[in-house]
């Protein structure tokens, strides 16, 4: 008897403890956060931290200086109040490659990756590209860019590569 009533026990133990253990299905933790900037408009939260795929880009495309298709982004800006600002600036910085481009890291080398405006002209690392207007009584504005990959006329190496830029806005 004495031995069933210590089994009893043991099982109600073992029991609580599993109760315990499974009240826990899982949990996590979130942070959140951002930077309060003093300017005219916001920057969309897609548009802080994007990851642009070039895709797979033949080496023979690239030999010679040859380049890849333009492949387009932006930069969403939100909120905006144009009582003070009407266009703006984009200013790229990074690691600088042959001939201005955009150095690339990995195991690709020979080539670097040009930025360009919604137009197409090229912009230089660390200068202002053409300032791009924002619409009067508009509260969103999308800043129009594109970047290809060219090879910097050396031997192009075949491989995986990364590149890159922060970007900083000036509004006039």
């Amino acid at each position: 008897m004495k031995l069933n009533k210590a089994l009893l026990a043991v099982s109600v133990v073992m029991g609580m403890s599993s109760f315990a253990h499974a009240a826990d299905q899982g949990h996590g933790k979130v942070t959140f956060h951002g930077t309060i900037i003093d300017a005219p408009c916001s920057i969309d939260a897609n548009s802080v931290d994007q990851k642009i795929e070039l895709g797979s880009i033949a080496n023979v495309a690239l030999e010679n200086g040859g380049s890849s298709t333009p492949t387009p982004f932006q930069i969403l800006l939100k909120d905006c109040s144009l009582e003070t600002a009407k266009t703006v600036t984009t200013s790229f910085s990074g690691i600088e490659g042959v001939d201005g481009k955009l150095g690339i890291a990995g195991s690709a080398s020979g080539a670097g990756i040009v930025l360009t405006d919604g137009d197409g002209t090229k912009i230089k690392l660390g200068e202002p590209s053409k300032g791009q207007k924002l619409a009067v009584g508009e509260t969103n504005a999308t800043l129009e860019f594109a970047a290809y990959v060219q090879g910097d006329g050396a031997s192009v190496v075949p491989g995986e590569f990364t590149g890159v830029t922060d970007f900083t806005l000036s509004y006039q």
